[in-house]
């Protein structure tokens, strides 16, 4: 296989993985199995697997609530995430954050993070720290057009523009804010052109093209690790699910996510895939089969994870003082 099949393959594997692990989710969660909040990524796929190729395993990533994809991307272990989401204390957060606060220090993946915008000064904090050190080193943040509209955005915007910080900003633009559509809260929509008034890199990538996803994020790391400070990608993507679990998804119009769905990054990968004869009906079926088994043994390994003791529920929120 050439290189750019392997990238193909790779990339088409990982939004596998993602999709049927969300949609094996959906059936946990509704049998309550998954409780409390729930957000999925279905039909975002290409982003996390675009975006998370490109980067190397000492360079940090900040995530944001909607964040499974995310880290299995990262390579943390699906039994570790799916166990995080039972509330087991072999989950990679111990069971304490749940959905929405996946992490892992060894891969350096911090956060999951519940607040809208949040992750945005810790990754500018990061990305100092790597400055600072001298590191060549590059800190990923991935957030959505709502957090655009946040004061610390335009913050750490400026901030890492003005210290030419080694960061690289992916902002996951799926048209809507919860249920606010993106022209009722932004006055200007292009969020490319936002980011570049800070002197920046920035541009527009279709983010239903795993591949394009990748290429943008190759040409943006070879740039802020070449020293030319921070760059911001815009990917245009959508999620074919409502905001989260409890959403009824009153506010989008059936057509327009149909439209959407016809852009499926998945089938759209295989898709180019067979017309270069790179992928074969037999290797689809396999790589379902190796997804499929990863996913039961996530289960079995999620399901017989320990609940933390009552006597050990105060661990990790209290220090004692020192004497």
């Amino acid at each position: 296989m050439s290189v750019r099949a392997k990238k193909r393959a790779e990339l088409l594997r990982q939004m596998i993985r993602i999709r049927r692990f969300e949609e094996r989710c959906v059936e946990l969660y509704s049998a309550t199995a998954i409780r409390g909040f729930m957000h999925l990524y279905i039909g975002e796929e290409a982003v996390a697997a675009g975006v998370l190729q490109g980067v190397g395993p000492e360079d940090a990533v900040v995530s944001t609530y909607r964040e499974h994809g995310h880290a299995l991307a990262r390579g943390i272990g699906m039994d570790a995430v799916l166990a995080e989401m039972y509330g087991r204390t072999n989950g990679c957060s111990r069971g304490r954050g749940g959905s929405m606060h996946l992490f892992d220090v060894g891969r350096r993946f911090y956060g999951g993070n519940a607040i809208v915008g949040g992750g945005l000064p810790v990754a500018v904090g990061l990305a100092l720290a790597s400055a600072m050190r001298k590191q060549p080193l590059v800190t990923v943040c991935l957030f959505g057009d709502g957090a655009v509209a946040e004061g610390e955005f335009h913050e750490c915007m400026n901030l890492a523009a003005l210290w030419r910080l080694p960061i690289l900003f992916c902002c996951e633009n799926n048209l809507y804010a919860m249920g606010t559509r993106i022209d009722r809260e932004h006055a200007e929509t292009d969020l490319a052109l936002r980011a570049s008034s800070y002197g920046m890199p920035a541009w527009a990538v279709d983010g239903m093209d795993a591949l394009a996803v990748a290429d943008a994020v190759d040409r943006a790391m070879e740039g802020i690790r070449g020293g030319s400070g921070p760059h911001f990608v815009e990917l245009r993507t959508y999620r074919f699910r409502a905001h989260s679990m409890y959403d009824p998804d009153r506010y989008r119009d059936k057509a327009e996510i149909e439209r959407w769905t016809e852009r499926d990054p998945i089938p759209r990968l295989i898709a180019t895939m067979r017309a270069d004869e790179e992928l074969t009906d037999d290797d689809l079926a396999d790589l379902e089969s190796e997804v499929d088994t990863e996913i039961a043994e996530a289960v079995s390994t999620a399901e017989a994870g320990p609940v933390e003791p009552v006597d050990e529920l105060t661990r990790f929120v209290y220090s004692p003082r020192a004497t």
